[in-house]
């Protein structure tokens, strides 16, 4: 916590003063106490009374002078608040391998319920967009503030989009391609198959977009075999644009499949059952390139937290978030409650 006038803290003084001169008080009245030669009146009334609901109410009172000190100081904390024009665009990865049962039910399975996960942290203003990708990719739905046609397109999901196999740098460069459109560029210059124009350029010409987040968050299961672009290209077309790219690395190095066509120790098709191991050293090659983070995730659990994790942070800005509007409340409620504490032994009005 910072304060906008910290000097102003000293007026915290008040209250050992306060109890200072209480005491001398206290101490000047006994003195004359003895004056009173009705001493065993003056004891039944003060057995009668309850003098603890003094103190309460006493310290009570004093709470609420320290939080205005408090208050008149202006205290800040730091904390990540949402921006009204972040972009998160999510890529999927559903080829064939995500069939894979090694990340219970299925891969696929336990990466829609990790989405939906990050769809219920993120901001309710945030866009969101969603990529598919296998051998090549497509735009399943454009950045959008509906999440729930975000988690509806997530659901729909399947194996097999387009051609068999992993093309993961044109996936990246295709949600690179919907990230920049939602931010305000636009044309040929954002082509999938073309380096995109960089966003801390475009934002001198269009100082609007400054306030633009963009960031993507990619999953996949295994090594790319199909595409246009190398992973790292993909990556440096992110990074070209000022896109950090969080890659998420799904399954086990023990995770197999079943071959479709059968297949045997002998058979032209290949083994019955074959490795569809991730490939955490390309996913992580790609965050750093891209200036994200890595996640690797084994079972559905971490997953799921990490997911939960990302929703928490994406699609928010350190700020500094005042709060002595909150000080001035909790003084005043603190006086209320002092109030109602000292109200039987308070004169009243006839």
């Amino acid at each position: 916590m910072s304060f906008g006038h910290p000097l102003l803290l000293l007026t915290l003084a008040v209250i050992p003063a306060a109890l200072v001169v209480y005491r001398v008080v206290s101490r000047r009245r006994m003195r004359y106490a003895v004056r009173d030669t009705n001493v065993d009146v003056l004891a039944a009334v003060v057995a009668a009374g309850r003098p603890w609901r003094r103190w309460v109410a006493a310290g009570v009172f004093l709470l609420a002078v320290a939080a205005l000190c408090v208050a008149v100081s202006r205290p800040h904390v730091h904390r990540l608040v949402a921006n009204d024009n972040a972009t998160v665009v999510l890529v999927l990865d559903v080829s064939g391998s995500m069939q894979a049962q090694d990340v219970k039910p299925t891969r696929l399975a336990a990466a829609q319920k990790a989405l939906h996960a990050f769809l219920a942290k993120v901001p309710a203003r945030l866009k969101v967009g969603l990529v598919l990708f296998a051998g090549e990719a497509e735009v399943a739905t454009p950045p959008t503030t509906d999440h729930a046609l975000v988690a509806q397109a997530v659901d729909d999901a399947n194996y097999f989009r387009g051609f068999g196999g992993t093309a993961i740098g044109d996936a990246i460069a295709t949600a690179v391609q919907v990230g920049l459109r939602s931010a305000g560029v636009s044309g040929s210059s954002v082509s999938t198959l073309q380096a995109p124009r960089s966003l801390a350029a475009y934002v001198t010409a269009k100082p609007r977009a400054a306030s633009t987040l963009v960031s993507i968050l990619f999953l996949s299961d295994g090594h790319q075999t199909r595409g246009t672009l190398a992973p790292l290209e993909g990556a440096q077309r992110a990074k070209a644009a000022g896109i950090p790219v969080y890659t998420v690395a799904l399954g086990t190095p023990g995770g197999t499949l079943d071959n479709p066509f059968g297949g045997g120790p002998n058979s032209p098709m290949g083994p019955r059952r074959f490795n569809v191991a991730p490939d955490p050293r390309t996913l992580r090659a790609i965050a750093e390139t891209a200036g994200g983070k890595f996640i690797a995730a084994r079972s559905q659990k971490a997953l799921r937290t990490a997911y939960t994790s990302l929703g928490s942070h994406l699609g928010r800005t350190p700020a500094q978030q005042e709060l002595t509007s909150r000080f001035v409340l909790l003084a005043a409620l603190l006086l209320v409650v002092a109030g109602v504490v000292s109200r039987p032994w308070v004169p009243r009005l006839p």
